[in-house]
């Protein structure tokens, strides 16, 4: 069964008039998202220190946003992070709220990466962002105040799929994060999945919305075969960070972030999976309206705390 405040949501947007983001130019989608925040994400929690920094790689510029929790001492463990939204829309602040949640609740560092996003900047731009920023993060982790050997790595949605596809990447540059958090993750870019097909209408995330996402972002459809934009084509997922790996019953993304689980697992990598069934593609960050998102962030701080305490 749907939950009620999901349907209620989803009818109150369609009263609203909102236009399915396939209908929108980026410009507009990327306003629509960040509207859409007031009315359906909590109020901001405080947390000790946010800052606003910046860091270059191959003579890119690329914004992060750094949150330290209450009564933050050194030598903390971190979270990098990347935010959802197709890699097309979002930024630092449409995820300010669950960041501050997470870096409280969890009781770590939480680092946000606003990486690059299409159609200017095509596939494997974000890729490589992703990438970049965690050995950032590492090298600058005494600066940071954070401790090197517990550096997490995670995101939602297009953001699980770069934080799935970097830990792979760096697994090969020989590092690799203490864990990696996979929120309703994309992992195949041609998906054919029951939940592709039984979920691909009438919840918010949509085919064709995921049609106009992949447009925007990948160069052409020969990058759906690389496992840096499809991270479940890997050619092995042996020796990667254990994953805690979140999904949604009603989301046609659902059965890719259990193939990814069960691809880890089958590769001896230790993966936990739960499934929120009532839910849609992108609560998580629903929190005033979704009283599910809520118990989902807490369920994020309680797997980060348990990677950390185990280094």
């Amino acid at each position: 069964m749907l939950d009620p405040q999901a349907q209620a949501l989803m009818t109150l947007l369609s009263d609203k008039g909102i236009p399915p983001v396939y209908t929108q130019t980026p410009a507009e989608a990327r306003a629509t998202y960040r509207a859409r925040r007031s009315f359906t994400q909590p109020d901001a929690p405080e947390v000790g220190r946010v800052q606003d920094l910046q860091f270059s790689h191959a003579g890119v510029a690329i914004a992060l946003r750094v949150y330290h929790p209450t009564g933050a001492g050194l030598a903390l463990p971190a979270l990098v992070y990347l935010h959802g939204g197709g890699w097309t829309i979002g930024d630092l602040d449409t995820h300010d709220v669950l960041c501050r949640s997470l870096c409280q609740q969890a009781g770590g560092v939480v680092v946000a990466v606003d990486y690059r996003l299409g159609p200017e900047h095509k596939f494997p731009a974000a890729y490589d962002d992703a990438v970049a920023a965690w050995q950032w993060v590492l090298a600058q982790a005494a600066t940071l105040g954070i401790d090197p050997e517990r550096i997490a790595l995670g995101g939602d949605s297009a953001g699980g799929n770069l934080a799935a596809a970097a830990c792979l990447g760096l697994r090969d540059l020989g590092c690799k994060p203490v864990m990696q958090l996979l929120i309703y993750p994309s992992t195949l870019m041609a998906p054919d999945t029951d939940s592709y097909r039984v979920n691909g209408q009438g919840y918010m995330l949509t085919r064709e919305s995921m049609a106009w996402y992949s447009g925007h972002y990948l160069r052409g459809p020969q990058d759906a075969l690389d496992w840096r934009a499809s991270p479940q084509l890997a050619s092995k997922h042996s020796d990667l960070p254990p994953a805690w790996v979140l999904t949604a019953g009603f989301d046609p993304l659902r059965d890719e972030g259990l193939l990814y689980a069960d691809a880890l697992s089958r590769a001896g990598v230790s993966s936990q999976y739960l499934c929120f069934e009532r839910q849609i593609h992108g609560f998580i960050t629903m929190g005033r309206v979704l009283q599910e998102a809520n118990t989902a962030v807490a369920w994020c701080a309680y797997a980060l705390r348990t990677a950390w305490a185990r280094t």
